[in-house]
């Protein structure tokens, strides 16, 4: 900021001739070029009597002369000379607001013209005289003048030593704005046109007005109003005047030498107007500060207090207060406050409290405050609910109901009410009542105070529950050999029923709000005394019932182990516990039931087949009943070998072997063995292949089965021959004009070969004589390409299709076999 206004005071100085050159530029600044030599004329100033010129130097020139001749004025012209190494020069005595042709010559030493060149200005306005200059407000100054012909606007300036404020107006009067207050500033307008600007006027002076006091109004009381503000610069003393926002009543008005001021007597709750300014040494006033201010609202009269006693809560009501927009009702008992807002006049207080006594008042409020609460009214509220309520039965048949006193409770009505729906009462200004009662029910107790605001509210509502009856009769039935199911007639009064089975010292329960229960914890084979006693959470059990004796059933026999004795044969064992009972044990599967029954400890299963699963239990009889069964056992029977298998030679070293599916078994193991070695794979399928089979030998077959759990079949089968071995180094050979010779080295396995070749134009086979090593073949075309192949014959096995087949070209000679070369081996069919 503080540079800002350094750059606005140099505005204010230096500022008039470069606006006006700037201007000059931007709206009517012309330059004229002879259109033969160049020579041109600008103009960077204009005033409202002189216009300042600017030329470049021409070359011979010895002198240069301006002439200016009003357009519009007869007989006006004005010529000044320069030297010619002058390029500025100024006309002065012009016409103000009048428009020139100026003309530029250039002349040599002769007097010959050497260039010239002219140009249209106009001179600015005459100078404006201020005729006043005030202030009205503390921020501005506003100047008069007389207007000035061809003006179009005016330039006022405002200055206050290096400050300096500017503004265009465009006729008079003209304001001055943002300045300080009380500040004497020095004034001077200019006149515009479209030429320029006009020499400053002389200044006037003017100082301005003061600045308003700022307000802080407040209302201490309903009717009294405090203003306060801080000083004001230059202020000799200041006025505060005071009236009714809707005109009533009289102004009040004080001038003071202070900065606050209270007005008195006022009306409660209106509003007013405040209005302050402050004067200088000579009596000037300032701006003034307005301000709307309401007094605080008076306390409201006629409270009224209504007391609900059901709701536990009051209607207080009241007249309105003028002036006031809320009210607050306080209820205040002890150190308990309850407070209710409202826009009306009346309030609902709640929730109140019972047995307690209340001072309520009310408080009126606007913006300006509060008014003083009212005199306070009391309120007394309904007793509260006694408390302490104690019941007891004295000797069966009579209750006693007691409890104690509460404030502001004059006498007290004590309901009793069975659960049969008969309900009696007590009415009494004591603390107690007695009451008769029947075994089997359940009573429901309350008990109110009373005073002249009314009933207490609900306090808690007592029960109380007499001893329950025994049920009458019983029938207890055998379930399972641990289980006991007992049944019996409801009993009035009992809310739960307990059923007991005691044996010696120990005794198992069964608490059920049903009328039967199952006693499944009991031992087996023991005998048990069972009594059932009704029960409620008040009183407790009738212990007067009478039992019976009831026996359990065998126990569950436990298998100790199961050996086995053969492939399909098992012998279960248990632990016998029961000396009158017969076992059974039945191995369950999905192959079926295979049983077996004794007296004593073990028995056994036979026949069972393989790769089963099976689990086994026992179970034990006698004339009580049955036990449960005992555990299950799992039991597996060794997976079933495979009835059928197959093995396939696939090439001279790999044989596939298959099966069919074994009972039970999950994974296999194949074997091949000979005295050249052995071959063996582990797998979940039903088939493998098997490698590194010798050709040309006898194995053993033979296979495992095993189960999930690792059972293991060990399966034997016919013996096998693995494919006689393929020759080696097979080659072709020429024989004669158009025969072909096969060789090769014969495996020692292999008695007699068979000969292939396959070509495009014709297919031969020979089968040399057993224990040859060649074949030949006397015809065969030349100029083509032939697969050769040379395998084992045997009498037991097809054709073999596995050994390797070799390419070679019979190429020709003439009409003959010419060279016979090898081109590699065919594997593209090879397996």
């Amino acid at each position: 900021m503080r540079s800002l206004e350094q750059s606005s005071v140099t505005m204010c100085g230096s500022k008039s001739r470069s606006l006006v050159f700037l201007g000059l530029v931007c709206n009517s600044l012309e330059m004229v070029f002879s259109s033969s030599t160049g020579f041109s004329m600008s103009i960077y100033d204009v005033t409202s009597r002189s216009i300042y010129l600017r030329w470049p130097k021409f070359s011979g020139a010895f002198t240069y002369r301006i002439t200016a001749t009003a357009v519009n004025t007869l007989g006006h012209s004005l010529q000044a000379h320069f030297s010619g190494i002058t390029f500025t020069g100024t006309l002065t005595s012009l016409i103000p607001n009048t428009v020139y042709v100026i003309q530029a010559e250039a002349i040599d030493t002769n007097g010959i013209i050497l260039a010239e060149t002219q140009i249209m200005q106009s001179t600015a306005p005459d100078i404006p005289v201020i005729d006043q200059a005030y202030s009205k407000l503390s921020n501005s100054i506003t100047v008069e003048w007389r207007a000035v012909p061809g003006a179009t606007s005016y330039l006022l300036s405002a200055q206050d030593g290096d400050s300096c404020i500017e503004t265009t107006v465009t006729n008079s009067p003209g304001t001055v704005m943002g300045l300080k207050p009380a500040t004497s500033y020095r004034i001077t307008i200019r006149s515009i046109n479209a030429g320029g600007k006009s020499q400053p006027s002389p200044f006037r002076k003017a100082r301005t007005v003061l600045a308003a006091p700022v307000l802080s109004v407040s209302s201490p009381s309903c009717d009294s109003i405090a203003v306060s503000w801080k000083a004001v610069y230059m202020a000799a003393g200041f006025s505060v005047s005071l009236m009714r926002s809707d005109g009533l009543g009289r102004m009040l008005k004080q001038n003071t030498t202070n900065t606050s001021f209270v007005f008195t007597n006022l009306d409660p709750g209106t509003l007013y107007t405040i209005k302050a300014y402050a004067w200088n040494a000579n009596g000037l006033p300032g701006d003034d500060f307005t301000y709307n201010q309401r007094t605080s609202p008076q306390a409201p009269v006629d409270v009224q207090v209504l007391f609900n006693s059901g709701a536990l809560r009051a209607v207080v009501s009241w007249m309105p207060a003028e002036g006031a927009l809320t009210y607050t009702v306080t209820a205040s008992s002890g150190l308990l406050k309850l407070k209710c807002n409202t826009s009306s006049a009346s309030c609902v207080v709640l929730p109140l409290q019972c047995g307690s006594e209340y001072s309520v008042f009310v408080t009126a409020h606007n913006d300006a405050g509060s008014s003083k609460p009212t005199d306070a009214v009391s309120l007394k509220t309904i007793p509260c609910a006694p408390g302490n309520i104690s019941i007891e039965e004295e000797e069966p048949g009579n209750l006693l109901v007691s409890w104690s006193s509460v404030n502001f409770g004059h006498y007290y009505v004590v309901f009793v009410k069975s659960d049969d729906g008969l309900e009696v009462h007590c009415n009494t200004s004591h603390t107690q009542c007695h009451f008769q009662s029947e075994c089997g029910f359940t009573y429901f107790i309350s008990v109110f105070a009373y005073n002249k605001a009314g009933q207490s509210p609900l306090g808690d509502v007592f029960n109380y529950t007499t001893a329950p009856c025994c049920p009458s009769d019983f029938h207890a039935a055998l379930v399972t050999s641990d289980t006991v199911e007992v049944t019996w007639a409801p009993v009035r009064g009992a809310e739960l029923y307990e059923t007991k089975a005691a044996e010696g010292s120990s005794a198992v329960l069964c608490n059920d709000t049903a009328t039967a229960c199952t006693l499944s914890a009991l031992r087996c084979n023991t005998l048990y005394n069972i009594t059932v006693y009704s029960f409620s959470e008040a009183r407790g059990s009738n212990t007067s019932c009478t039992s019976k004796y009831v026996a359990t059933a065998p126990c569950s026999p436990e298998i100790k182990n199961i050996s086995k004795e053969a492939l399909s044969v098992v012998t279960v064992h248990w632990q016998s516990n029961n000396e009158e009972a017969t076992y059974t044990v039945t191995a369950r599967g999905e192959a079926g039931l295979w049983h077996c029954t004794s007296s004593g400890n073990s028995c056994t299963l036979v026949n069972l087949p393989c790769g089963s699963a099976f689990s086994v239990s026992a179970i034990a009889r006698s004339p009580i009943g049955q036990s449960l069964p005992s555990y299950s056992v799992p039991l597996e029977t060794a997976p079933c070998c495979p009835n059928d298998l197959t093995l396939t030679q696939v090439t001279q070293s790999v044989t596939n072997i298959s099966w069919s599916a074994g009972m039970g078994a999950q994974t296999y193991v194949t074997v091949l063995e000979s005295s050249k070695g052995w071959a063996k794979c582990h797998t979940l399928q039903n088939y493998c292949l098997l490698g590194c089979i010798a050709c040309g030998t006898t194995y053993t077959v033979s296979l495992r089965a095993i189960s999930e759990t690792g059972l293991t079949s060990s399966c034997t089968y016919q013996g096998y021959s693995s494919s006689a071995c393929c020759p080696s180094g097979v080659k072709l050979y020429r024989i004669g004009n158009n025969g072909i010779r096969v060789y090769w080295r014969a495996s020692a396995e292999a008695k007699s070969y068979n000969t292939d070749l396959h070509g495009s134009k014709g297919n031969f086979t020979c089968t040399p004589s057993p224990g040859q090593s060649y074949c030949d073949i006397t015809e065969i075309p030349c100029g083509d390409v032939y697969t050769v192949v040379v395998s084992p014959v045997t009498d037991k096995e097809p054709k073999l299709t596995f050994c390797p087949k070799k390419i070679y070209s019979v190429t020709c000679s003439g009409s003959s076999v010419g060279m016979v070369i090898y081109r590699g081996k065919n594997n593209a069919e090879h397996v």
